[in-house]
């Protein structure tokens, strides 16, 4: 079996199973709808796109839906960016304003009007099969990469920010669990960009033979199909990710200038601290700001500003060093030494022996195990 019948077999595997993956996504029953029908719009962009290696075996489309389908890629960025920005945020939703996404492919539509599109049957087929040659196919292609550069920075700039947020506002390890998941996936676009790019420099600019070509297509394609599954995986398996945050919350420096500049930050402080060691709200596992405003009287946004910015602290670094105050104390009790590390973390408000044990040597410099030793 050569190189050719090899891309042909993987990627008719991968078109079907994301089209069954695709029907799947939009049945099942879910919170997360528009979650889902993002995700499964950009499966289905995607087995249009990988179609190109089987489809013209059996099928011969007129020159102008070919072409269409050659630029409905520029749909995959869009559809990936919105997927993100829907499981970040909980109240995410389409409006007319996403429209504006549209606009790279109308681009590249008008670009090729003149010498196709308004062209007649005749000239389409001609420009059609010498397409990887004509100036509009190189200004798409230059076109088309910035965009996907853009999508990129503003991916990673709405995780950072997400980041930011929850460290900002919550405690709970499944808030932050959303967040590595986000990460992971922004990690294999990148990957797979990367590798899309590779593969665009080995076609038109190296001097390898067919053969290495079209044996990264199929690493490629290999690589496509373990990242939809993955995705696909994580999302339906692990519906407790896609719980997001709200999309009207604020970093607390974009709050800081709608404070009010009269009340006394001292005296909030010293509330604040008295509060903590009084009541330990900290020992409550998924303390977030919110829940804590409410119960110091303290309003949501002061408290956020108060801890993240005068107090210089991100709330969850902040709630982790009472903890971890908490958790040496009991550790160095004679008369708890029969407590376990493990029984001590969930008392303490963890709700993780992974995070306890990163936050425990982030303040101490040991582990627990070593900090009770040496006390």
């Amino acid at each position: 079996m050569n190189d050719i019948t090899a891309i042909s077999i993987v990627s008719f595997i991968i078109v079907l199973l994301f089209i069954l993956l695709s029907i799947f996504l939009l049945s099942v029953k879910t919170t997360k709808k528009l979650s889902n029908q993002l995700l499964a719009s950009f499966l289905i962009i995607t087995a249009i796109d990988i179609s190109v290696f089987f489809y013209n075996t059996f099928i011969s489309f007129p020159p102008a839906i070919e072409m269409l389908r050659i630029q409905i890629s520029n749909f995959k960025d869009p559809l990936l960016f919105l997927y993100i920005l829907s499981i970040i945020y909980s109240d995410f939703k389409l409006k007319w304003i996403h429209l504006v996404h549209t606009i790279p492919w109308l681009i590249c539509i008008i670009i090729l009007s003149p010498n196709f599109f308004l062209a007649s049957k005749e000239i389409q087929s001609v420009f059609l099969s010498n397409y990887s040659d004509t100036n509009e196919a190189k200004i798409i292609d230059i076109f088309s990469k910035i965009i996907e550069v853009i999508y990129i920075i503003a991916e990673l700039y709405y995780i950072i920010r997400y980041r930011k947020l929850l460290l900002e506002n919550f405690t709970g390890k499944e808030a932050f669990d959303n967040y590595r998941w986000v990460k992971q996936l922004i990690t294999f676009i990148l990957i797979g960009q990367l590798l899309t790019f590779i593969k665009g420099y080995l076609r038109d600019y190296s001097t390898f033979d067919i053969d290495v070509i079209n044996a990264f297509r199929i690493i490629l394609l290999a690589f496509g199909l373990f990242f939809s599954f993955w995705l696909v995986f994580k999302a339906l398996i692990s519906p407790k990710l896609f719980r997001g945050i709200n999309v009207k919350l604020q970093l607390s420096k974009e709050l800081l200038s709608k404070s009010d500049a009269s009340i006394s930050k001292n005296k909030q402080i010293d509330i604040l601290k008295s509060f903590m060691k009084t009541e330990e709200p900290f020992l409550e596992p998924s303390l977030t700001v919110k829940s804590l405003s409410e119960k110091i009287n303290i309003p949501h946004r002061d408290l956020s500003i108060l801890i993240n910015q005068e107090l210089g602290q991100h709330f969850f670094d902040f709630i982790n060093t009472y903890r971890i105050e908490k958790a040496k104390t009991i550790l160095k009790d004679p008369s708890k030494k029969k407590h376990t590390v493990l029984e001590i973390l969930y008392a303490v408000g963890f709700n993780s022996k992974s995070s306890f044990n990163t936050a425990f040597k982030k303040h101490t410099g040991k582990t627990p195990t070593a900090f009770r030793k040496a006390s």
